[in-house]
């Protein structure tokens, strides 16, 4: 039985995501697309027009999906207090989940030099949809400079995923974690 189109494109897009959050974009050839994913070869160049495009389409995917996971569980919280504070609960539960390598759009972005890159294009909308979600929870604490919360809370998280993962450190979490409190304390004082 023949897979349809739609379903050869998401098995394409799902096994593109993985190689490139586990070997990165360079250490991900096509040959390695076709072998993994066992669709042909013709059959991804049916829907994309080079590796770049692939890649870029993957990390889109990756994007809405961690995205979307993370607000929902983020807004579990009660207050906007708790849904920034339930923010660093989420990173410490995706830090010690199997197979966690970092942040995959920090880690695309340094694979590639021009910053016009649509890869680079990519993980800059990624990290401000952060943004935007830690302003948007900012603003509701009636903070005095929300922007500038939502900024230190942006680096916050930052900070935590690249430690927790070049340091091999889970705890980054809850040190974000404690900084984000008093942070929280200074804008509602």
């Amino acid at each position: 039985m023949k897979m349809n189109t739609s379903n050869t494109k998401q098995k394409i897009l799902q096994t593109a995501e993985l190689l490139i959050y586990e070997n990165g974009i360079y250490a991900t050839g096509m040959d390695l697309l076709v072998k993994t994913s066992g669709v042909a070869r013709k059959s991804i160049y049916h829907h994309f027009s080079n590796k770049g495009d692939v890649a870029a389409a993957a990390l889109n995917r990756r994007h809405e999906r961690w995205i979307h996971w993370f607000k929902a569980e983020s807004d579990k919280g009660k207050t906007a207090q708790d849904r920034i504070l339930n923010m660093f609960i989420v990173l410490k539960r995706w830090f010690e989940s199997d197979g966690f390598r970092g942040c995959a759009f920090i880690n695309t972005a340094g694979e590639i030099g021009d910053p016009d890159d649509p890869i680079r294009q990519i993980a800059k909308i990624h990290k401000q949809k952060l943004l935007d979600y830690s302003f948007e929870l900012a603003g509701q604490l009636n903070a005095e400079h929300p922007m500038v919360l939502a900024r230190q809370l942006l680096i916050l998280i930052e900070g935590a995923i690249t430690t927790a993962y070049v340091m091999g450190d889970g705890s980054a979490a809850d040190n974000a974690r404690d900084i984000a409190k008093l942070l929280l304390e200074r804008a509602s004082s």
